[in-house]
């Protein structure tokens, strides 16, 4: 029996004509943060999940990968331990099919104690698996009528497949199957050069592939173009290729692999791979729930569109998480699924508000981010001044013998307010939310400069970037500010 069906059978399913306060539909990471807080709240809830219980993040997308970029990066700490003097290093992988166990094994020890174990402990909570649709009063899972005061749709998204002629013809691998590889391939195509595109290429990499990244824009285009040129350099340095800006004309299976043809500037040219991998972002999963025929707005990029109270354009109905095509990161998915609720059951009082919505691509340095970007800003008609910092003039990066990245701040130009911060650095990612809350809070540049950070920490970086907008911050000795 699968952990799946145990939750099945264990629960209370509902039966046809009961009513709830809330259904849910969908029970992964948006749909759990709603569940608990309506249950929190003494709510009569219904959480209605297809597939396997906890959705992407802890099974298919944040924990399985991030724990394969970890294991690659204590390859590469040991390769490149002669940086210190007198150390010598050496780091290989013996079983690779070992490691994607260990894996495995991870997700579903975080599978059953986060998400399975939790349903029992929530009494007016009940789960109930099958496919659930938006019907009039409510839901209908697998055919039969659930009544229910308020619904928030949050199932999700799926990689997308971008329209690459030839592409459903051949045995293309996703962010979710390339980490169930039980054996590493020799050469691989990864098309797409975002987050999950350099997070995974330079994994892959680390671990002996041959890599080479595609895309039609730039590498993070998204990013502040500094710290996306920096990580271009880093990841060429270890021996991936990057082709950017080029336009995909075709794809085929061939005896050896995979064939892409591609064009740059008008140049024909053909890549070729034993396997191809398309981390080309996430379509949201809203087939085939009754939304449209609903009365529930779709955007053109297949998400479902809300307010920032959470609401869609059916009364009653909320949607949360990726589903919506916005800011697609765990934490904002429970972020707004927890408002989602609340509303739902409370009058409609909480507004949605990423201002100070920290992301992080978990690449090596890590490229860690808050707030605006520079164009951004200046889009938006804000004066602006600008902050780079390089990593050679932090101390812990020194003493770290890794100068790899900077920290780049933007200000309003009269007030000084902090509009945004972006770091590039080995431990970019644990250092973004002091600079997360400087803009929650409305702080400007010239507090984070007075304010005392640890030393030798990489987070020392934004006191320092923020000092260099009033000084020069290579005149100071080590702990002179």
């Amino acid at each position: 029996m699968t952990e799946i069906a145990e939750v099945c059978c264990s629960s209370d399913n509902g039966k046809a004509g009961e009513r709830y306060d809330l259904a849910i539909l969908g029970a992964g990471s948006a749909g759990f943060a709603a569940a608990i807080t309506a249950a929190d709240a003494g709510a009569r809830v219904l959480l209605i999940g297809y597939g396997t219980i906890g959705g992407t993040c802890v099974n298919t997308g944040c924990v399985p990968s991030k724990t394969l970029i970890r294991a690659m990066e204590a390859l590469q700490n040991a390769r490149t331990a002669a940086r210190f003097g007198g150390v010598v290093g050496e780091g290989r992988i013996e079983d690779w099919r070992a490691v994607v166990e260990h894996k495995d094994a991870l997700v579903a020890s975080l599978r059953r104690a986060k998400y399975i174990d939790l349903l029992p402990r929530y009494s007016t909570l009940t789960y109930r698996e099958g496919w659930g649709r938006l019907v009039d009063g409510g839901v209908a899972v697998d055919g039969n009528l659930i009544e229910a005061g308020r619904v928030i749709v949050a199932t999700g998204a799926s990689p997308a497949l971008p329209p690459i002629p030839g592409l459903d013809e051949v045995p293309y691998l996703t962010s979710t199957t390339a980490l169930e590889l039980q054996a590493l391939p020799r050469s691989l195509l990864v098309l797409g050069g975002g987050y999950a595109g350099c997070e995974l290429g330079q994994m892959f990499a680390r671990a002996g592939t041959e890599v080479t990244i595609v895309d039609i824009l730039p590498l993070l285009s998204a990013a502040e173009p500094e710290i996306a040129r920096a990580l271009e350099r880093y990841l060429r340095e270890e021996g991936v290729a990057i082709r950017e800006n080029v336009h995909t004309r075709s794809i085929r299976k061939t005896a050896y692999g995979i064939a892409l043809g591609i064009s740059i500037e008008g140049a024909a040219e053909t890549l070729a791979a034993e396997q191809v991998l398309v981390a080309a972002g996430r379509w949201p999963n809203t087939a085939e729930l009754g939304l449209a025929e609903g009365g529930v707005e779709l955007l053109p990029n297949g998400g479902i569109g809300v307010d920032d109270y959470m609401r869609t354009t059916r009364p009653g109905v909320y949607a949360a998480g990726d589903v919506t095509g916005r800011d697609q990161f765990v934490s904002m998915a429970a972020y707004g699924a927890r408002i989602a609720a609340e509303n739902a059951l409370n009058g409609d009082t909480r507004r949605y508000d990423p201002a100070a919505m920290p992301s992080v691509v978990f690449t090596d340095p890590q490229v860690a981010s808050v707030g605006l970007t520079e164009a951004e800003a200046r889009a938006l008609g804000h004066a602006v001044k600008i902050s780079a910092l390089p990593l050679d003039q932090v101390p812990r990066a020194i003493a770290a013998r890794d100068t790899r990245g900077l920290i780049k701040l933007v200000a309003e130009s009269e007030s000084g307010r902090l509009l945004g911060a972006h770091i590039l650095a080995p431990e970019g990612a644990d250092s973004i939310m002091a600079a997360a809350l400087a803009i929650k809070c409305g702080l400007t540049v010239e507090t984070l400069a007075e304010t005392i950070f640890p030393y030798l920490t990489t987070v020392e970086g934004l006191k320092l970037a923020a000092q260099s907008f009033l000084k020069d911050v290579t005149k100071l000795s080590c702990c002179a500010g």
